[in-house]
């Protein structure tokens, strides 16, 4: 009878094999072959592995294999609603793919999204999906060099060829300034920051688009300093401070972090939302909706991106390295109206803002 290996630790094949009378080369076969070995034999180490409550080193397997069953996904933050309905999108896609999602989060931190792409190559997933809003073409192209596919999610590169998944940030932002527009709005503050970053970007060509459609609408572009409340706060104030005569009478934050800190101080300076300056936002986050006012903002869809964009990995894995063409599905998005900006009372604006809203369109571009 074979003698058991000493025991420091989790069971091991070691074990398995010991405890069944079978060598090493016939557990592994059993595990990942089992058609190569007889049913008796078979039935003898799935008894081990029972008893002893072994369970396979999926690090390990992974390394001889190259690659494992997980996916690797980098957000830019959890802290905000949009990315994490993004990870649970991409979960539930995963899962119902028998596959395992790795989560991690950059922080808007280039360099710590760098770390990520590199941790998560060295622990074998099989492909990445990248939730950024800046461009990472070196990582990527590092990333992919080592044999990882990426798909991008919330951005659209045109700095290297690979699949993406996007919302119509440019329809975004034309939607919740037309809304701006029918409450009877002619001075828009756009209160936003970070240029550099291509949703917003893309929501401010939404917002001229808007303004240039109608005679006699200005943009007032009033510079936030970052994307996070603070900037929100001072540019609320610096709101408020304006005379009425050069004051917006609508505001639509980039974000609705930023939104919802603009209501903040517009309220404790003495102006009514939505009676004297209707407020929107424009990436329905909702952490941002505890608010004294619910606001007024416009869907992402983030867990339609999440799966989407497992989607388009899994068919790039499986397609042929030749064959394989890349793709940009672009998710449509809906205006959210909330009493920021058409009070309780106001159902000819709701159904105003009803008809400013496209229904939901989802198109795949070559």
């Amino acid at each position: 009878m074979a003698q058991s290996p000493r025991r420091d630790g989790p069971p091991s094949v070691h074990h398995v094999a010991a405890r069944a009378g079978v060598s090493l080369a016939t557990v592994s076969n059993v595990l990942n072959h089992p058609e190569r070995v007889r049913p008796a034999t078979a039935e003898r180490v799935q008894t081990a592995i029972a008893e002893l409550g072994y369970t396979p080193n999926r690090n390990a397997r992974a390394l001889v294999a190259g690659s494992s069953r997980a996916i690797g996904l980098v957000v830019m933050s959890l802290r905000n609603s949009l990315f994490s309905d993004m990870v649970s999108g991409a979960q539930l896609a995963a899962r119902a793919r028998d596959r395992t999602l790795l989560i991690t989060s950059s922080e808007d931190d280039l360099r710590a999204q760098g770390d990520h792409l590199a941790s998560l190559e060295s622990s074998r997933v099989s492909g990445i999906l990248l939730a950024t809003m800046t461009e990472s073409r070196d990582q990527v192209e590092l990333t992919r060099r080592h044999g990882r596919p990426v798909v991008y999610v919330n951005y659209e590169p045109a700095e290297v060829d690979a699949c993406s998944v996007v919302v119509d940030n440019e329809q975004a932002g034309f939607i919740a300034t037309e809304h701006l527009i029918a409450q009877g709005c002619r001075r828009i503050g756009f209160v936003s920051a970070r240029l550099d970053l291509q949703p917003v970007h893309r929501r401010r060509a939404g917002v001229l688009r808007a303004v240039a459609a109608h005679p006699g609408v200005a943009l007032i572009d009033v510079d936030a300093g970052d994307i996070d409340p603070p900037g929100g706060t001072d540019a609320g104030a610096r709101i408020a401070r304006m005379s009425a005569d050069e004051r917006p009478d609508g505001v639509l934050g980039v974000t609705d972090l930023l939104a919802m800190a603009v209501v903040t101080e517009l309220r404790a300076a003495g102006l009514r939302v939505p009676e004297d300056i209707p407020v929107s936002g424009c990436d329905h986050n909702s952490i941002a909706w505890g608010g004294a006012v619910p606001l007024t903002s416009v869907t992402m869809h983030g867990a339609e991106m999440g799966a989407a964009a497992v989607e388009l990995l899994l068919a790039e894995l499986t397609d042929a390295p030749d064959t394989h063409v890349h793709r940009t599905v672009v998710i449509g998005s809906e205006l959210v109206p909330r009493e920021s900006t058409i009070g309780r009372s106001a159902a000819a604006a709701a159904a105003r803002a009803a008809a400013c809203a496209p229904s939901d369109l989802r198109r795949t571009e070559p």
